[in-house]
């Protein structure tokens, strides 16, 4: 099981592949994997319990990076799924609205529990001298007037910080999703209606590959001069290829915390061109 607790992440990116790739709806998306991280939450707190850690190190890398990954996305689809779920029309004024209120509250909660606090910018600037305070399990200081969700926690499963880490997680893929609602051009409806003067062009390889580019040629700056935006940039893609990509920033983010190479399909372009070139010598 301490094999298991670190492909964790791996096993969750490659669930929430398997179900993009199944073109469920975003509400049947929601569900599944609210399911999925339900049950694998459970399983991991079972273990814990039971079996505990094997040294101070093990413990804290559970409770600052594996259990809030966990958490933090079971936060983020249960939300995107009450969401969807009260949405009141598909598009039009009110459904600008009802998505831009919805930002609107994250954007104040976030500004009011958690960006302005100690804990924040520790997390953010890759600190890591308190750790021994913030994730290992009986260190919580009432002292501080935490947030009462302390008192609802279980302290074999919980250091409450590891909390404060997950609800940051799934702000930041709430803000992502929030955004590509209310951004028309981030509609895969929209895109998929637009003329198919080219039925002969399509992309063969996933999306992650696709969206993989999208983010090179927007780092690279070699389209306009780096005048562009990412989103605009994945439009011309989607247009042309009449792919619905989706939540950019949420692929790209299990990009950067994917096992391996991190450029994978960037990669293998490479690898192909130079096997490409050689067959000419």
């Amino acid at each position: 099981m301490k094999h298991a607790l670190q492909n964790i992440i791996l096993e969750i990116h490659q669930k929430e592949d398997k179900i993009s790739s199944q073109g469920k709806t975003l509400i049947d998306e929601a569900y599944e994997m609210t399911l999925y991280l339900q049950d694998l939450l459970f399983s991991a707190k079972g273990h814990i319990i039971e079996n505990g850690f094997c040294n101070d190190a093990e413990e804290i890398n559970f409770f600052r990076t594996i259990k809030p990954q966990i958490l933090g996305k079971l936060i983020y689809y249960n939300k995107v799924y009450r969401i969807e779920t009260a949405c009141p029309v598909d598009n039009g004024k009110m459904y600008y609205g009802y998505f831009s209120t919805q930002l609107a509250n994250l954007k104040r909660e976030y500004m009011a529990h958690v960006c302005n606090t100690d804990f924040y910018r520790y997390y953010r600037s890759g600190r890591t001298d308190r750790d021994d305070t913030y994730f290992k399990r009986g260190n919580i200081n009432y002292h501080d007037g935490l947030n009462s969700i302390v008192f609802e926690i279980d302290p074999l499963f919980s250091t409450f910080f590891d909390y404060k880490i997950a609800r940051i997680i799934a702000n930041e893929l709430l803000y992502s999703y929030l955004l590509t609602k209310i951004n028309p051009e981030e509609n895969p409806d929209t895109i998929l209606q637009k003329p198919e003067s080219s039925n002969d062009v399509f992309w063969t390889d996933s999306k992650n590959a696709l969206i993989e580019l999208v983010y090179a040629l927007h780092a690279s700056g070699v389209i306009s001069h780096g005048k562009i935006g990412i989103r605009k940039i994945s439009l011309m893609f989607q247009i042309l290829f009449r792919i619905p990509l989706g939540d950019l920033h949420h692929a790209f983010l299990r990009m950067k915390t994917r096992a391996g190479s991190r450029t994978a399909f960037l990669d293998q372009l490479k690898l192909s061109l130079e096997e490409y070139m050689d067959k000419d010598l």
